[in-house]
Parts: structure tokens; C-alpha cells; sequence
């Protein structure tokens, strides 16, 4: 498997930080409008690869592509 990034979480700490709470609101609003438009479920996938992860991406989004369109000629 492999490591993509390189981005360190921030440290923990003894009290609760409102910045980050509204970081991480922020960061999940963003993926639910992003999900239902692009066509992935919602879950944990792993690849073995970086190719394998676009296919699946590329994948999804055709089949998003293919049932948006059918929709919009069919009613």
C-alpha cells in the first residue's frame, strides 16, 4: 500500500479546539455535496495501487455520467 501526502494531523491536546471543529464541519459539508454529484458511496476504499484508484474513480464517474444523462432523456 501507499502513503499519498504528506500531512500531519495537529497534536492533541488537553482542550478542545472550536477552529478545528469547524474545520472538520467544514471538510464533511464539502464531501457530502461533492458525493452524490460524482457518483462514489460513501465508504472506506483501498487500493494497491494509484492506477487502481483512478479506475475506480473514472469508473464511478462514468456510470454517474451514463445515469444523469438516461435520466435527462427519458423524463
Amino acid at each position: 500500500m501507499k502513503t499519498i501526502g504528506h500531512r500531519h494531523p495537529p497534536p492533541l491536546t488537553g482542550q478542545a479546539s472550536g477552529a478545528q471543529l469547524a474545520t472538520g464541519a467544514q471538510f464533511s459539508e464539502t464531501l457530502s455535496c461533492f458525493s452524490p454529484s460524482l457518483g462514489i458511496v460513501k465508504g472506506i476504499y483501498r487500493y494497491p495501487t494509484h492506477e487502481a484508484a483512478n479506475q475506480h474513480w473514472l469508473e464511478c464517474i462514468a456510470r454517474n455520467v451514463a445515469l444523469t444523462t438516461s435520466k435527462q432523456h427519458h423524463g
